[in-house]
């Protein structure tokens, strides 16, 4: 499989994010909007590399260029495949300079975090962007920077091994939750529960007929298993993996795989922990 290799920049000012619209769209795709994002010459650290786009790009000298977080995501378009790693940085400029974008870029605009949902965003800036929350996601808190649905997947094992149970929770492009749920899985260990909670949000968002989807977990491990950045040497996770893979290649039209931080998948993670405790206290009104 194919790896692309990209450095992404974020660059707010008065606590919006500025984004850069495309003058054409990548073959058939419309037009769309993204965050300042290059590639790294032969010889190049991840660094200079930041700061050669920002020049190149959006004609500023970058003064501060700090390391945010590195996104995996696997790309899926038609029959092809291509996993995709981004290094993110923060950027600072001086207050005194302007941007001035080259012939890549028609238009720019600092965004505020709510106007996001307004705009069609590439795959890998709706990835990143995830990044920007600063607040818990919640059931009434759904306002999501990307062209497709999102389901969000966690797995809750208590004792690994222990008694486990998954959950999930899928929302529309316009940030509304359309269903969530859970199940007891019995005793596993918290791997095999994240990735039969994926399994099950497949399986959901195939139920429901969606075709562009992206799933979100706070496994960093899974999420860089299916991006194909890592090998799985767990035989007892292959076969869902397997599975996994197949449901996806023959049902969606596109789909990636984002990881998030804990705080921001705390509907999922409810929802496997209730599945657990809805088990026990059937057993005990028995």
């Amino acid at each position: 499989m194919k790896q692309r290799v990209r450095v992404v920049g974020i660059l707010k000012q008065e606590g919006e994010v500025l984004l850069m619209k495309r003058r054409t769209g990548r073959s058939i795709e419309p037009v769309f909007w993204e965050l300042p994002t290059g590639k790294i010459k032969y010889g190049e650290q991840p660094e200079e590399a930041m700061a050669r786009t920002a020049l190149e790009y959006l004609g500023i000298e970058v003064k501060e260029i700090k390391l945010r977080d590195v996104v995996t995501f696997l790309a899926f378009s038609g029959s092809s495949q291509m996993a995709n790693l981004y290094i993110v940085y923060e950027l600072g400029i001086a207050n005194t300079a302007k941007i001035k974008p080259n012939e890549r870029y028609s238009a720019y605009k600092f965004l505020k975090r709510d106007e996001l949902s307004k705009i069609r965003v590439d795959e890998a800036t709706a990835a990143v962007l995830d990044l920007e929350k600063d607040e818990a996601v919640t059931a009434n808190n759904y306002r999501e920077a990307v062209n497709g649905a999102t389901v969000y997947v966690d797995g809750s094992s208590r004792g690994n091994p222990g008694p486990s149970g998954i959950g999930y929770c899928i929302v529309d492009e316009d940030g509304q939750v359309i269903k969530k749920g859970g199940e007891f899985i019995g005793f596993a260990t918290s791997r095999v529960a994240e990735y039969y909670a994926l399994r099950s949000g497949v399986e959901q968002a195939i139920g429901l007929g969606l075709k562009r989807v992206r799933f979100v977990g706070d496994n960093l491990m899974m999420i860089n298993q299916l991006n194909g950045i890592y090998k799985i040497k767990n035989r007892d996770l292959l076969p869902i993996y397997a599975d996994i893979q197949k449901k996806v290649a023959e049902s969606f039209e596109a789909v990636s795989f984002t990881h998030v931080k804990r705080d921001q998948n705390t509907v999922a993670d409810e929802e496997a922990n209730l599945a657990i405790d809805r088990h026990f206290d059937r057993d005990m009104l028995k």
